[in-house]
């Protein structure tokens, strides 16, 4: 009887702690991707910036890319982060590479991908290097915006059982 009562207790333990991880690596590259795509949009910029010295436009549409990214973050990204950490949470036997669905790991390498492809396509035109860097910036500021998620639902804390 008391060894049944320790063996729950040691397997939901373990499921904790493993769920904690998942929680973990879903905001390490949650935050990690928002960095990466706002650096990446930076440097475009700054490349926009020095084929046109003195041009304000650019700064001005990066300024709106950012705050069209941060209320994507906090109005549709956001729902995103927080349905998976419901669906992390609603696993039985945690996997480590469970820290997304296998449907958003197909998306993020076509979203990878099709960065990509419009990064080489940026250097075309003074136009298109300036729309992708403001893309990268929305889309880096909302992946930031929407990971305060995982701070609100406490993701990260050692909970007990």
């Amino acid at each position: 009887m008391v060894d049944d009562v320790n063996t729950h207790w040691v397997d939901q333990n373990r499921r904790i702690a493993h769920i904690r991880m998942l929680n973990i690596l879903a905001g390490l590259v949650w935050c990690l991707g928002g960095v990466i795509l706002l650096v990446k949009g930076g440097t475009l910029l700054a490349g926009s910036a020095s084929l046109f010295p003195g041009a304000v436009w650019p700064w001005i549409a990066a300024g709106a890319g950012l705050l069209l990214g941060a209320v994507k973050g906090k109005f549709i990204f956001s729902r995103s982060c927080k349905n998976n950490l419901t669906r992390i949470s609603s696993l039985r036997h945690p996997k480590l590479w469970q820290f997304f669905s296998p449907g958003f790991f197909v998306l993020l390498s076509l979203m990878i991908a099709a960065g990509a492809v419009l990064s080489r396509l940026a250097h075309t035109s003074f136009a298109v290097l300036v729309g992708v860097a403001v893309l990268d910036l929305a889309i880096g500021a909302a992946l930031l915006a929407s990971s305060r998620v995982f701070w609100q639902q406490k993701a990260f804390v050692k909970s007990s059982a």
